[in-house]
């Protein structure tokens, strides 16, 4: 499975990376990871859908979580990807409005990567 992680921090990556690493060399999860919304929406154009799963930070410079998950949901329709929304604020209002512009599911920082792993099974 393809996964795009959307997140401004670049640390992110060396976490997933490292979390994991089994699942990576076993060949059952792959990462690609963005930067930003817009870098987010350029990744998944060029990688023509690919991505099953999109998890994606909620505050990020320019464009946020919430305006990328729209638009995905909007513009990428064959097959729609499952988009679970990651924030540090796991206040009602973000949660409100993630799930009405079609958020899958919604995670809080710091992850929960054992919790993420069973959710990822269920995806698989």
């Amino acid at each position: 499975m393809k996964i795009l992680v959307v997140d401004d921090e670049h640390d992110v990556k060396t976490l997933f990376l490292q979390r994991f690493r089994k699942e990576i060399r076993k060949g059952e999860l792959e990462f690609v990871f963005a930067f930003s919304g817009e870098e987010a929406l350029q990744t998944l154009n060029n990688m023509q859908q690919e991505a099953v799963l999109i998890l994606s930070d909620i505050n990020m410079p320019g464009m946020s979580g919430l305006q990328l998950l729209e638009k995905i949901k909007k513009d990428f329709v064959t097959p729609p990807p499952v988009v679970m929304m990651v924030t540090a604020y796991g206040d009602e209002d973000n949660y409100n409005t993630a799930k009405k512009l079609g958020a899958d599911d919604f995670l809080t920082k710091p992850v929960d990567f054992k919790l993420l792993k069973e959710k990822l099974i269920q995806i698989i």
